[in-house]
């Protein structure tokens, strides 16, 4: 279950483009599956500068706590609000529904030094 139209980190985030240069991250099913039954998220506010590979929030499961690393450099221009209520949305669908927040990136091509769909599959087939 890894879309071949995202990009991905080693530290399981996923990446697409939105409207307006603005890129979409989420965490991969494999990540949820690893965590287990996710109770609560927190994410940093929209405005916040985030740096690539940096923590910028944490996901709270029934298991563990893990840490959500920014993909790129950039600021936060979204939040997933839904997430607040129903945090268990990214186990249940975390390419759509469960995607966590939006980033106005810094410089537009540092996506493309992310994962391919193929490196991903690599990196967790191990």
């Amino acid at each position: 279950m890894i879309p071949e139209d995202l990009r991905y980190t080693a530290e399981h985030e996923w990446v697409v483009g939105a409207d307006g240069g603005v890129l979409r991250v989420g965490i991969t099913h494999f990540a949820q599956d690893a965590l287990g039954d996710i109770v609560f998220v927190q994410l940093p506010d929209e405005g916040a500068v985030v740096a690539a590979g940096e923590p910028l929030g944490e996901i709270e499961s029934t298991k563990s706590v893990s840490e959500i690393y920014s993909p790129v450099s950039g600021t936060v221009s979204a939040r997933n609000e839904a997430l607040g209520d129903t945090p268990e949305v990214i186990n249940t669908d975390p390419y759509g529904a469960g995607w966590l927040l939006e980033i106005t990136p810094d410089d537009a091509s540092a996506v493309d030094g992310l994962l391919t769909a193929a490196a991903y599959r690599e990196l967790t087939a191990s």
